[in-house]
């Protein structure tokens, strides 16, 4: 499985010289601390798979939030990317940090313009500076003419790893991981949700990330991408689930024709509500810890995956949005809403990282939930209704498009 091999290369990279090579990378920050790692490879396929929800927690929690305001050091990585940055345009040539901030504040603008296109309000922007290093931009859209809420947020961030995150990353990798002080490390990422106002129209996410940690003179020691993007409808259209996959599929059979099996499931099982005991949509695609390939090569992956969200889910929107509905439907509407929110408050580990987080921006965390939901008590749909049928794909995922 290609998720194996990812845990191999992944663990590889940190057993040696983990102990060393982390003294010399917390050395060489302004503000000297000692830190002692010591690593063991992850025992199984079963743990290896929760490497990647630890480090989508993380940095999720970077790509939105504002993070950590200890007054902690920061390797050379912060004040040589600001000057490169008053230098001029980013190129090929500059620091995978670097590129992909440009890439992911040129595809927030994209995106939002091509929303703001449809539904005809426009996003209200919100900027925010670490003093530390670091910044991000926080675009909704709220009671719009087509969606009920929008967010697309953009976050740059230098920081360290406080002992609790590596603790966590610890526990939930499998890997036998002790730290007597920060880690330096650094995260950028794009992150959206649209929550329409049409029932017919399906609610959306994605999220594409880039992460490393730092040696001291600003090079990354250790660096991997994660992200993806899934459909939550509240009616089943199977020609939408089907054109949705299948964008998703062409993009990731560009790269390695494995990725989009093994992503798919990844997202089936990810997104998946363990006490209703059904998927919180009918999934997409879902990665984490990728480094499989060079940087290069994976970040033109993730490039082309991020730009195909507008053909993978506005063509929907324009299908769907002008499509009558009832109040029943709005009713059930705001029920699949309901379990939209319990997922996303009592599963999603990169949301519970978050708001456990010091320091972290609780606005952008929380910008994932809907405007508004419902809880019923009991509730259950009438047997062979669409709602039904909806809870029946949900309970047992399918395969939209073949997985080979």
């Amino acid at each position: 499985m290609l998720s194996a091999r990812i845990s191999r290369s992944l663990a590889s990279r940190l057993q040696p010289q983990s102990t060393q090579a982390l003294r010399s990378l917390s050395s060489g920050c302004q503000r000297r601390s000692l830190a002692t790692v010591t690593t063991a490879t992850a025992g199984s396929r079963h743990r290896r798979r929760n490497i990647g929800y630890i480090a989508s927690a993380a940095a999720a929690v970077t790509l939105s939030y504002g993070l950590w305001r200890q007054n902690e050091a920061y390797c050379d990585a912060v004040s040589d990317d600001k000057q490169r940055r008053a230098e001029g345009p980013i190129t090929d040539s500059d620091p995978m940090r670097l590129r992909m901030e440009s890439f992911i504040k040129s595809l927030q603008n994209k995106i939002v313009q091509d929303v703001e296109a449809i539904d005809g309000k426009q996003f209200t922007r919100t900027a925010w500076q670490r003093p530390e290093g670091g910044e991000g931009i926080t675009c909704v859209l709220q009671d719009g003419n087509v969606f009920e809420k929008a967010g697309v947020g953009v976050s740059v961030v230098y920081g360290q790893l406080p002992k609790a995150a590596v603790e966590q990353m610890r526990h939930d990798r499998g890997k036998e991981i002790t730290a007597d002080g920060p880690v330096p490390f650094f995260a950028a990422g794009i992150s959206l949700v649209m929550h329409p106002h049409n029932p017919n129209c399906p609610t959306v996410h994605l999220n594409y990330r880039y992460f490393e940690i730092e040696n001291p003179d600003g090079t990354p020691k250790m660096w991997w991408f994660g992200g993806g993007s899934d459909l939550t409808p509240s009616y089943l259209f199977e020609d939408d689930a089907i054109h949705f996959h299948q964008v998703l599929k062409d993009g990731c059979d560009k790269a390695d024709k494995r990725y989009y099996k093994d992503f798919k499931q990844w997202c089936d099982k990810y997104f998946y509500i363990k006490h209703r005991g059904e998927a919180r949509g009918i999934g997409g695609i879902f990665f984490d810890d990728l480094d499989d390939k060079p940087a290069e090569e994976l970040f033109t992956f993730v490039k082309d995956m991020g730009n195909r969200f507008s053909m993978s889910y506005l063509p929907i929107v324009k299908k769907r949005m002008n499509m009558k509905f009832t109040p029943e439907m709005k009713r059930w509407q705001q029920i699949r809403r309901g379990r939209y929110v319990e997922f996303n408050l009592v599963w999603d580990r990169g949301t519970k990282f978050g708001l456990q987080t010091p320091g972290a921006r609780i606005e952008a965390i929380l910008m994932s939930l809907p405007l508004t939901s419902r809880w019923e008590y009991m509730h259950e749909p009438e047997v062979s209704t669409e709602e039904a049928d909806l809870l029946e794909v949900l309970k047992n995922p399918r395969d939209w498009v073949p997985l080979d």
